[in-house]
Parts: structure tokens; sequence; C-alpha cells
């Protein structure tokens, strides 16, 4: 869950050992005295963070801390603006992708599926942040960039051309790691190019797209499915032409400002003497690929078990099942050994994460994903099913959460400036109406309910999320050095991507679990025929009269199968209360950290 239910932020970077002592400070302590972690960090800052460019920092991080001092106030308004433009597009295809991909997945007579892809595309795009955090620092950000909108590019292309669900799975992982890389380069410039206590309102202005496209998505995507309409292909096509156009002029005004800074002979230029095959262990090593594989490997292997055991025929007992838990539990283990003791460069800060305020936001990011998307997962088919609601209307509802919280983010963020205290905005309002709302969905999410009961629950918790969202954002970055802000937003990407794996995979189990099971309890005997036919397509749950035997069969399922993943996932919010309430009390208006040049 986020501003725009993907709003993972993150970064990767090798910390030195100076690094690490001062990404342990804590914030002030009581009658102004400092902690001996608060004297670390005042030194390390005078040491390095006032410097424009850390000599000891590789190339990429290098050429962006140069840049700040090239940036002049019309050049950065024009980033801005050009940055609100390609975000738009961005939750523009996002959106349309959301409502037609159940649509492809039942084209192949296979909508369960929805969710299954969806987890393995946050789990790996969740994972890639580190090593694309480390080549925005090796190799540059404006370069980073481009490689993002390449993977968004090549995953809407193969959306559109696809043949069978096996490439429109993978096409969605393609599309999902270029989507969070584009996102993720935006955040960190925002971190790059504004003051501590402002950065909670132009975050939340990089999300405010979302104000608008949902109207707009809602309607196009109505168009494109009706009969005589362009069809799914064609939708995916027409982004697969725009979203490289339209991302060029922000990607050519980074470069621009990068060789500007370079003429200012604001960087060193350094030759690394290696060779061409040094180069390439080199980079190996940088981008630690074996601990990426063991990771990805694992989490995969593991997830993927929960999410395809109901396709076998001895389901839990099957060997594949059976091999896939356990290789993927051993990889995972042997993941963090790898990373502990053998890994030559680090995949995980370990040093940052010892901060108590930093572990405890982790454990708050990674139980809130995990619970929205238990709960999320098949929002917009139970729309469209149970409540009888069009594409556009089921559209409209479900985006209630990311209008709203987008809305209350940019009000939360201007707040901020002024009442500075993160913690206590979190467990008195935004976890708690979090829970309300989802807690009330348990009743009203039923055959019986009214559809104004669903809209005042999405209400509340988008008003609780859009207060969260910003607070684990904000919490990590006001504990840590400017200079180590990517990497503590990456290990909280990788964190909320976990949770969101974890919880689509959860969603996925009980959905293909207990859904059919109901399904085939409730139809009536002259119905039993048709049970797969029903199970696996949207559009033939959605062809059975209102009140008729069979569709208030489907009808009953969808409710009985959505209320143990409500209480699931309230269950599940405790635990996003309770870290929220280990978190040191940070104030933002009072917490320092060095921008250079120009800035908001």
């Amino acid at each position: 869950m986020a501003i725009r239910k993907r709003f993972i932020n993150p970064f990767a970077d090798k910390l030195s050992s100076k690094d690490q002592s001062a990404a342990d400070a804590d914030i002030e302590t009581p009658n102004d005295q400092k902690s001996p972690s608060e004297k670390l960090q005042e030194t390390d800052r005078s040491s390095s963070d006032d410097e424009i460019v850390d000599q000891n920092a590789q190339s990429g991080t290098q050429k962006a801390q140069a840049s700040t001092r090239a940036w002049t106030k019309k050049t950065l308004i024009a980033a801005y603006i050009l940055m609100w433009i390609v975000s738009f597009l961005q939750d523009f295809s996002s959106g349309m992708l959301g409502v037609l991909s159940p649509y492809v997945y039942s084209d192949f007579q296979l909508h369960s599926l929805t969710g299954l892809t969806l987890v393995i595309a946050s789990l790996i795009s969740a994972l890639i942040k580190f090593p694309y955090a480390k080549l925005m620092d090796i190799w540059g950000r404006p370069q980073a960039f481009a490689l993002g909108i390449g993977s968004l590019t090549l995953g809407l292309v193969m959306m559109a051309a696809c043949k069978n669900v096996q490439t429109y799975c993978a096409a969605q992982v393609f599309y999902q790691i270029g989507f969070s890389c584009v996102d993720f380069s935006m955040t960190i410039f925002i971190a790059d190019t504004t003051a501590l206590r402002n950065r909670a309102f132009w975050i939340a202005y990089a999300a405010s797209p979302y104000l608008i496209t949902p109207w707009i998505y809602g309607y196009a995507s109505d168009k494109i499915l009706a009969p005589g309409g362009i069809g799914y292909r064609w939708g995916f096509g027409v982004f697969a032409i725009v979203m490289p156009v339209v991302s060029t002029p922000l990607w050519a005004l980074w470069y621009y400002v990068e060789k500007k800074a370079q003429k200012m002979d604001l960087l060193e230029k350094k030759s690394s003497g290696r060779t061409l095959w040094q180069s390439i262990v080199h980079y190996l090593v940088e981008f630690d690929v074996i601990g990426l594989l063991i990771v990805t490997t694992g989490f995969s292997l593991f997830l993927l078990a929960f999410n395809l055991y109901s396709y076998q025929a001895q389901q839990w007992k099957s060997p594949m099942i059976i091999c896939f838990i356990i290789i993927g539990f051993l990889l995972i283990i042997t993941f963090t050994l790898w990373e502990r003791y053998l890994a030559p460069v680090k995949f995980m800060p370990w040093e940052l994460i010892k901060n108590r305020t930093v572990f405890f936001t982790f454990a708050m990011v990674n139980s809130l994903y995990l619970a929205w998307y238990i709960w999320d997962n098949y929002f917009l088919s139970l729309l469209q099913v149970l409540f009888d609601q069009s594409v556009q209307n089921a559209t409209y509802i479900s985006n209630i959460y990311t209008i709203g919280s987008t809305f209350w983010c940019i009000i939360f963020g201007a707040i901020l400036r002024y009442n500075g205290r993160i913690k206590w905005w979190a467990v008195c309002f935004g976890v708690p109406l979090t829970i309300l709302g989802v807690g009330l969905m348990i009743k009203f999410r039923q055959p019986d309910s009214s559809i104004g009961y669903i809209v005042m629950c999405q209400i509340f918790v988008a008003f609780g999320g859009g207060t969260l969202v910003i607070c684990e954002q904000m919490t990590v970055m006001a504990v840590s050095l400017q200079r180590n802000i990517p990497a503590v937003l990456a290990m909280e990407g990788v964190v909320s991507g976990i949770g969101s794996s974890i919880g689509g995979t959860v969603a996925v189990a009980m959905w293909t679990g207990i859904f059919p099971a109901k399904l085939k309890e409730f139809l009536p005997a002259s119905a039993q025929v048709d049970f797969a036919g029903i199970y696996g397509s949207l559009e033939t749950q959605q062809s059975y009269e209102r009140g008729s035997p069979v569709r208030n069969a489907i009808d009953h399922a969808y409710g009985e199968t959505q209320r143990l993943m409500l209480i699931t996932a309230t269950c599940i919010y405790l635990i996003t209360w309770t870290s929220c309430f280990l978190w040191k009390n940070i104030d933002v208006r009072k917490m320092k950290q060095q921008v250079h040049g120009v800035h908001f």
C-alpha cells in the first residue's frame, strides 16, 4: 500500500565504516544533550556532508552531488514539471493495467492467476532496487533512469503482443521493474533537491497525478473493453509508444545538468585503470550478483509454493510444492549467512538496521503492505461481481484510496512544516483509522450490504494510509545523513516489496483454497458441471443474472472468502500499530540535513 498502491521508495548504497557509525545516530536527547552517536553524526557531517562532492564516493554519487550546484531555479522548476508529467503517465498506465489484467487472464481462462503474477512482479521489482541503486551510484542518475524507462516500455510492448499467459506474466515483471525504478529515481531526486521539512509535501506533489488519473483511466478502460473498442492489446500499445517519448525530456534535462556540473570543474576526472575483464568482475562484485540470485530464487520458490499448490492434484502433498518450500527456505537462510559473513559488498545495510527507529519502521512497513495486499488483491473483481458495478464505477470505487490518500498527503505534507511529530500522527491517527476502515469491511463486504458502506470504509483507509505512507518515508530519512538516504530507502523498498509479495501470496493461497471450495458448496446441483468455467472467468461470473441461484451462490462465495481475508488483515495491522509506538519521537522541523545548491 502507498500513495499509489506501490509507493516503494528504495536505493542501495555501499557504506563505509564512517557512514555506518553515523547511520546509528539517533535524534535529539532531552535537555539538548547530545548522545555519543549524535556527536559521531555531527563529526561525520562536518567532514563529508558539508562537502559539495565526496571524493571517496562512487562516480554516480559524485555526479549527483556535483549536479546540485549546477541546477538553477528555472531548470529545477522545469524538472519538477516534467517529473509530474512522467508520473501522470505512469499512474495512467498502471491504473489501466490493473483494470485490464483480469480480462487478459480471463481471455486465457486463468482469472485466478491475477494475484499470482502480482506476487512475482512485486517481489522481483522490490529486490532489483538494490542493484539498481548501486547502478545509480556507479553509473549515474540519468543513465539509470533511462534503463528504468526501457524496462517499463519493454513490458508494455510484450503485453501488447503476448500470445499466452506466460508471456504476459513476464511482461508484468518487466513493467513493474521499470515502474518501480522510475518512481524510485524521482523519489531520490526529490530527496536530493528539497529540505527535510518540505520533503513530505514534494513527495505528495509527485504523487498528485492520482487526483486526476482515476477519473480518466476508468472511462478509458471501459471504452477499450467495450464492443467495437480497440481492445486491451492496443491499450497497452499506446503507452508503449507514449512513455519513452514523454520521458525523454526529463532524462535530457538531468543529463544536461550533469554535464554542466562537469564543465564547472566540480568533478575530478578519474581513470579506473581496469581492463575489460577486471571491470566485469568488479561490477559483478559491486552488484552482489551472487546474493541477488540467491535471495530472488529463494523467495520466488518459497512464495510460489503457496500460489501454485491449489493447481496440483496432491496440493500440499505434491513433491514439487514440498521441494519449493524446503529449497526456498534453505536459500533464504543461505542468503542471510552470505550477506552477514561472506559477501565482499553487502547487499543489505546492516548497520543502518540497528537504529531502533529504522528497524521498527521497517517492521511497520512490512506488516502494513502485507495486510494491504491480503484484503485488496481481489477488490476490483469483487466490486464487479458481488456489487454488480461496471468496470468504470468499480475503478472509481477502488481508487477512492489512491485519490483520498493523495489529497490527504498534500495537506499532511504541509502540516508537517508546523507540526513535525511523525510518531504521534501514525500512532493516534494513521493506524487507528486504517484498522477502523478495514475492520468495518468485515461486516460490509457481504452480498446484502450497500455499496455506500464500502465507499465509507475506503475513505477511512485512504486518510489513514495517506498518513502512514508519508510517515514511513520521513521517519527513516530524518534519522539518516543525507548521503545515506538511498540506503535506507532501498531497504524500505525491499521490506515493503517482500511484505507485498507475502501479502499477495497469502491472498492467492486463501482465494484459491477457500473460494473454489465455497463456490462448489453453494452452487446448485444443476450448475456443478459449469464449475470450472465459473471459477476461471470473471466474465462468466458476471454473465449470470442477479438474483438467480447461480449468481447468489457466486456472491455468497465471494462474501465468505473476503470475510476471512479481512479478518486476517485486521489482525496483522496490530503489528503495524505496535511498531509505530516503538519509534523515537522525531520532529522533522528540528532535524538538519545538508542540501547544497538551489533546492525547495
